[in-house]
């Protein structure tokens, strides 16, 4: 039987040499450019459709203006350059709350979340202070880290209904090693049933609002249009087409024929249709259009009104301790993006932050420098276990793989298959960024 997941083979490290290669992947431009504002790379992907990401996809990334400023930052300033009245929006929220409030108890919005300080905010701004009953949705990280699970008890415990769903834990786990075999994304599929879920319980339990936290436009990764509206884009958790789904990086047939995964095990993941969201009127908001927002402004008010609690720990490739730390397999998330893309957890956190004026791009500079693309070591062992596959309780998955065990070995050898040549180079026995900031 032909192995369609394979051993990761040597690279060839021509392309890896020490002069300059213009031998990209993903579609990412060859040219890396540094905001002159922040500390953002314009190799940052813009959001796609994860439903329908596979391996030839082709990477849309960030705009860099001719100042050589990011998109990101352009949005910021356009908030302070253009004084947006932030009282009128706030009337704006009140009248959609006005308009939505139920008058017998049903629920009048829904909010999904993890239980984390942006979803904490969210449900309870919208519960305490403008009276509405939403009713919150969780899909269930990989693992939960213990702090995590404390968090998300503390936030249904301040007041709050919630939905959790825990997708079939075999499947899962066979989905997670597929996309990490076939494109080195841990997140995937959890990106996939976390945006899936929330329109899927709106239609059925007939609750027209959504409510998330803020907009892709903060951090470039969306349309610049969308930091002027409050809508989100349906498209990134509907679909109308089985033929364009990808799990795993693998269409629905191939799932089916080689990994026993049939269309009944995936039912939980699958987009709501194009077609029941337009019955159902369904509209997802911002809430970080109506309201301003800051994610660390967002925590202290998670901590002093829930206990929120911050990783006992600095998490690793980064120094804070308070952003996505719900699920145990988060640090491999980032540690790949890092592989692909060239930018790590804390380019993303120390961009947010010079943005928000917490700190300076001189200091976001030198935390890039001393933790970006650090190791995940702290439940590397765990999650390698999580991703290894058994004969007994995968048969016919099992004989898809050349090497059902995962290892950091392999792990490795595997991440060097996702580098591109324009970002690394191999020097010396080691693998080196040929573009750092400065």
């Amino acid at each position: 039987m032909t192995k369609l997941i394979t051993y990761p083979d040597n690279i060839d490290l021509s392309d890896f040499k020490k002069d300059k290669s213009s031998v990209t992947k993903y579609g990412l431009p060859a040219d890396v450019k540094f905001c002159t504002s922040c500390v953002m790379t314009n190799q940052l992907p813009k959001s796609e459709v994860e439903h329908t990401h596979n391996k030839r996809t082709i990477k849309k990334t960030i705009d860099f203006h001719d100042d050589g400023k990011c998109a990101a930052c352009h949005t910021t300033e356009d908030k302070k350059n253009r004084d947006v009245d932030w009282d009128q929006r706030e009337n704006e929220l009140k009248a959609i709350c006005k308009k939505y409030k139920s008058n017998n108890g049903s629920y009048d919005c829904l909010v999904p979340g993890s239980g984390g300080k942006d979803s904490f905010y969210t449900s309870y701004i919208l519960k305490y202070k403008y009276g509405m009953n939403p009713l919150t949705v969780t899909w269930a990280p990989n693992i939960y880290t213990e702090w995590g699970w404390r968090n998300f008890q503390r936030w249904i415990g301040s007041g709050f209904d919630n939905h959790l769903i825990t997708p079939n834990k075999r499947i899962h786990r066979l989905l997670t090693r597929l996309s990490i075999d076939n494109l080195l994304h841990p997140f995937q599929n959890f990106i996939i049933g976390q945006k899936s879920f929330a329109p899927k319980m709106a239609v059925r339990l007939n609750i027209p609002l959504v409510f998330y936290g803020e907009s892709d436009a903060e951090y470039g990764t969306g349309p610049k249009e969308r930091f002027d509206t409050p809508k989100r884009d349906l498209k990134f958790s509907s679909s109308n087409s089985d033929e364009a789904l990808f799990f795993g990086g693998l269409d629905l047939d191939t799932l089916n024929s080689s990994f026993d995964i049939t269309k009944k095990d995936l039912s939980i993941y699958l987009p709501e249709t194009v077609d029941n969201i337009a019955k159902a009127n369904l509209e997802f908001h911002d809430l970080g259009y109506y309201l301003k927002w800051n994610p660390q402004s967002c925590y202290y008010f998670a901590h002093e009104k829930g206990g929120f609690e911050a990783s006992p720990e600095r998490t690793p490739g980064t120094y804070s301790k308070y952003n996505s730390i719900d699920d145990k397999i988060d640090d491999f998330h980032y540690f790949t993006t890092g592989i692909k893309f060239g930018l790590g957890r804390t380019t993303y956190e120390a961009a947010q932050e010079i943005r928000a004026g917490d700190i300076t791009r001189e200091e976001g500079v030198e935390l890039v420098k001393k933790f970006d693309h650090e190791y995940p070591e702290r439940f590397s062992k765990e999650i390698f276990e999580y991703l290894s596959i058994s004969k007994d309780e995968f048969p016919l998955a099992y004989k898809s793989f050349e090497s059902p065990q995962m290892d950091e070995e392999y792990f490795l050898k595997l991440c060097d298959k996702f580098r591109s040549p324009h970002l690394w180079k191999y020097e010396d026995g080691e693998w080196k960024l040929r573009h750092t900031i400065k």
